[in-house]
């Protein structure tokens, strides 16, 4: 499944990866594509893997999904 989150609160490329690492971190995430100029993440994974899992990880990582 592909899942796209608008994220609010990217800057630079630091913040790309933070939110990167910080969703690849879930169980059943196979990969996350982060661009600052989109502010966006586009998240592959398992069905298992909810929406709430994701905004949760984003939040903990310092950043807001929109």
């Amino acid at each position: 499944m592909k899942t796209l989150l608008k994220i609010d609160g990217m800057s630079c490329d630091h913040c790309v990866k933070h939110v990167k690492d910080a969703l690849e971190e879930i169980s059943g995430v196979k990969s996350a594509k982060v661009s600052l100029k989109e502010n966006s993440a586009d998240v592959e994974h398992d069905a298992a893997v909810t929406l709430a899992a994701m905004k949760e990880a984003v939040t903990e990582a310092g950043y807001e999904v929109v």
